[in-house]
């Protein structure tokens, strides 16, 4: 079965082709077919990531994954939420998004400073799918002083894991995969894509 991706996020396309290569699935970017991104309006994960899979299923005729993610920190009642990627204003600018986050957490005590990564993965069979498959996970931590680490990306190196005494820009891939937000939604998402019989 071919699946359109609803993002042409390098990163997203190789972590998912590798997890559903054994389910006989093939992943291909929404960039393969000149879909332009989707307009995210929705006000919440599981509404942005539906937007897009719908999107990119109507303009490929293809079934569809897209997910939505962020960030909720406590301390500033769960921003910045869906507007993660563009919380200091240009999408996708990591560095201007984790200084914003910082000085909005200026005056935060370190033991109010909890916060997650949350993940929401949809699929849907074709556009118009009354039911599409809806899995979501989430990554307790909380947010550093300073950035620490280099691997990942996103606010990876703020975002302190407790368990693993590091940041999530400090973990080797496979640590991260195993307890990220990410990495919980997809294995929700092959366990119901089998219960399907795909």
């Amino acid at each position: 079965m071919k699946v359109v991706l609803a993002s042409n996020n390098k990163g997203k396309l190789r972590e998912l082709g590798e997890l559903l290569a054994d389910h006989h699935i093939e992943i291909v970017p929404q960039g393969k077919f000149d879909i332009p991104d989707a307009v995210e309006d929705g006000l919440s994960f599981v509404e942005s990531a539906i937007i897009k899979a719908r999107h990119a299923a109507t303009l490929s005729g293809l079934p569809a994954i897209a997910d939505d993610s962020g960030l909720e920190v406590d301390a500033l009642k769960g921003e910045p939420g869906i507007y993660s990627a563009r919380y200091a204003g240009e999408d996708g600018d990591d560095a201007a998004n984790n200084r914003k986050l910082l000085e909005a957490l200026a005056d935060v005590p370190d033991e109010q400073r909890t916060a997650r990564f949350q993940c929401v993965m949809v699929f849907m069979r074709h556009a118009m799918d009354p039911t599409p498959l809806v899995c979501q996970g989430s990554w307790e931590g909380r947010i550093l002083q300073a950035p620490m680490g280099d691997n990942g990306f996103g606010y990876d190196p703020l975002f302190w894991v407790p368990g693993e005494n590091a940041s999530a820009a400090q973990l080797p891939a496979e640590v991260k995969n195993a307890q990220s937000h990410r990495g919980k939604t997809l294995r929700c998402l092959l366990e119901q894509l089998a219960a399907r019989g795909y």
